[in-house]
């Protein structure tokens, strides 16, 4: 019926408004849930018109087909260890730094060759990208310093890797910066002085302010040592108590800012073991669930060594400066990481002697094969004398009277989230993307970014994976 033939009635125009709100709503739902992944909230942090320009223009942009105004693509050098051996020569081989935007690195991953690329072929598969967008946007919301993501581009091409053809995909990464301890292993291998310490005198003025450049450099990298061990400490901490597996913490993928950075092989537990390993490449446990902690102390060794050789005094002198530094600085990480967990046990008050409550909380969880984040987040019911989720156990009783002697009251549901980025999850998420349908990726993105609430449309995602859906290895995706 032509407009005009419609009778003026307010009924039919307000029933003719709601249809046109409806039909709006319907396409603004299909956009969300169908188009390419893109972080608006990020992009308006960063400039408001990364978010205004067409979908188009945006694709050739996270594509690399496309340049920013005034951006000169580089790929990073660096060196590092890897699984305990020096290589003198990494560098990203898939990674293309775009430039910076109001102090954040903006970089490509998957977006070809570069010089480093050795016998890569500079892609990165769909699945290792969508991974990751969650994985990173999940610490953020956690409050884990972390990369973040800003898009993500299917590319119309298929790339090989461990399980055959997979269509391959370009990620946008944001990051306060991409130095890492490999950065400063780059120019110490080359005896490369001069470039180290403008490298250090850049670190400092660009992440540590609080640090004089007026100082002498053995000065300089005393203080810079002791606060990256203490944030270092920090960050390690965060990720122990959400159960999470770095994977793959080489020094090239270790952060000097530090950030949590490489989400490659990476995983949140399920049933908690301390030495819990899925990285399809830690074939020894290296990098283990518990061993975190130790890597990290022995990064930061490494770290160290690259500037011995230029400190003022003679070679034992400096390394009795830097170990005496270390000796009052290594504990933090062990101490930290423990009152994390305290943290999460309801103990605001940390003191050592919280260890033994924590260890034998922890020593149950895997005794009986218990779901950490559901094991810490139960214990609200737990304290008061509801017990239907945990396994009877001595261990269990043996917590409960040291625990309830310790605190008189727990509110956890604010401290224990209840939504992690499972790994069935995310391989989930992955299969539909495969199949063009990118629904579940927004539903879980969703999700996580209310981590310590469970509404019922979200309630799948607080379980545990049946054993049909098990993830027990995650890959690099190179």
């Amino acid at each position: 019926i032509p407009f005009y033939d419609f009778p003026s009635s307010p009924i039919l125009i307000i029933g003719a408004l709601g249809i046109g709100i409806a039909i709006v709503v319907f396409f603004v739902s299909y956009q969300k849930y169908f188009n390419s992944p893109f972080n608006k909230e990020l992009a308006d942090k960063l400039d408001p018109e990364l978010s205004s320009i067409t979908n188009k223009e945006a694709s050739l942009l996270y594509s690399g087909q496309k340049l920013f105004e005034g951006s000169e693509p580089i790929a990073l050098a660096y060196a590092g260890f890897q699984f305990g051996h020096p290589v003198a020569l990494l560098g990203d081989g898939r990674a293309h730094l775009l430039g910076q935007l109001k102090g954040y690195d903006l970089q490509l991953k998957g977006s070809g060759k570069t010089k480093f690329s050795r016998a890569g072929d500079g892609n990165s598969a769909l699945g290792p990208v969508l991974r990751e967008y969650i994985v990173s946007e999940a610490m953020h919301v956690l409050g884990v310093p972390t990369t973040r993501a800003l898009a993500a581009v299917e590319v119309d091409k298929k790339i090989m890797r461990q399980f055959g053809n997979e269509p391959a995909g370009i990620f946008t990464r944001v990051a306060k910066s991409h130095l890492r301890v490999g950065s400063f292993q780059y120019y110490a291998f080359r005896n490369d002085k001069e470039s180290l310490f403008k490298l250090l005198d850049y670190t400092l003025e660009r992440h540590y302010p609080e640090i004089s450049l007026d100082l002498s450099f053995d000065e300089k990298v005393l203080k810079f040592l002791e606060s990256l061990c203490q944030k270092q400490a920090d960050l390690i901490a965060k990720w122990s108590g959400l159960g999470f597996i770095h994977g793959v913490m080489n020094t090239d993928n270790f952060s000097v800012v530090p950030i949590t950075i490489d989400y490659g092989p990476c995983a949140f537990m399920d049933e908690f073991e301390f030495n819990k390993v899925f990285s399809s490449i830690d074939r020894n446990g290296r990098y283990a669930f518990f061993n975190q902690t130790q890597i990290a102390k022995w990064n930061m060794l490494r770290l160290s060594e690259c500037f011995i050789a230029y400190m003022s005094k003679d070679e034992k002198e400096n390394i009795s400066a830097i170990e005496e530094l270390f000796s009052h600085n290594f504990d933090s990480f062990d101490e930290k990481r423990m009152r994390e967990f305290a943290r999460k046990l309801g103990i605001t008050d940390y003191r050592p002697s919280d260890d033994k409550i924590v260890m034998t909380f922890l020593t149950y969880l895997e005794k009986t094969k218990t779901d950490f984040t559901l094991g810490f987040r139960n214990l609200d019911a737990l304290f008061l004398d509801d017990s239907s989720f945990y396994v009877n156990h001595p261990l269990l009783d043996e917590f409960i009277k040291k625990w309830k002697d310790r605190v008189k009251s727990v509110s956890l549901k604010d401290v224990n989230p209840v939504i992690i980025p499972r790994n069935h999850l995310i391989e989930d998420v992955i299969d539909h993307a495969y199949e063009k349908n990118y629904k579940p990726f927004h539903l879980l993105l969703r999700a996580i970014e209310s981590p310590f609430s469970a509404p019922q449309e979200f309630k799948d995602f607080t379980l545990p994976p049946k054993p049909s859906q098990k993830v027990k290895q995650t890959f690099c995706g190179t």
